[in-house]
């Protein structure tokens, strides 16, 4: 059975394959800049077009199991789809990159990374910047109910420490109405 790693870069490499602009998001990515912890599933937001649906189901339907109206569906409105792996069950969650500002700014923020220093293969992830503000943002939309968000935004700041850019942070976290939860986990951090 394939591990999470190995289905996360096959998803990548098919993304990449099909030239559709993608970066891993959530728990993923902070726990690569951050704490790392498990999860259950992977998060991307990927740049997907509605002339590469059909093939993006081709490719994904002999290992995944995915829905064709579904993507389309997701892709009209910009919402998300899943795909489950057979074999392993891991769940991928396909969002279509919304039009706000901030996200389109992400994808354009993305960094090519490897997973691991030996890795020969390397995937798109949001910077360390995004990731933290995306985590405050969800918090933030989920009412403050997952301690969780936090955790990983902790994590984030202590092992980047100095390599973050708090300019940048501070400035969207003001139009992300989430300046009082950056400040609050600086304070934290110290």
């Amino acid at each position: 059975m394939k591990s999470f790693v190995e289905i996360l870069l096959q998803f990548a490499q098919l993304l990449d394959g099909l030239s559709v602009p993608y970066m891993v998001v959530g728990s993923v990515a902070s726990s690569l800049y951050g704490d790392s912890r498990a999860t259950a599933d992977v998060d991307i937001v990927a740049d997907l077009q509605a002339d590469k649906v059909s093939n993006l189901f081709a490719a994904l339907r002999e290992d995944f199991y995915v829905d064709e109206q579904a993507i389309n569906r997701a892709v009209q409105s910009r919402r998300s789809f899943n795909a489950i792996h057979f074999d392993s069950l891991f769940k991928v969650d396909v969002y279509v990159l919304p039009a706000e500002a901030f996200d389109q700014q992400q994808m354009k923020r993305r960094r090519r990374e490897k997973l691991f220093p030996d890795s020969a293969q390397e995937i798109y992830l949001a910077s360390p910047e995004d990731t933290l503000l995306s985590k405050l943002r969800w918090h933030r939309r989920g009412g403050g109910a997952s301690a969780r968000q936090l955790t990983d935004v902790s994590g984030i700041i202590r092992i980047q420490g100095d390599r973050l850019d708090v300019a940048y942070l501070r400035a969207w976290a003001d139009k992300l109405n989430v300046r009082d939860l950056l400040d609050k986990a600086f304070e934290d951090a110290r």
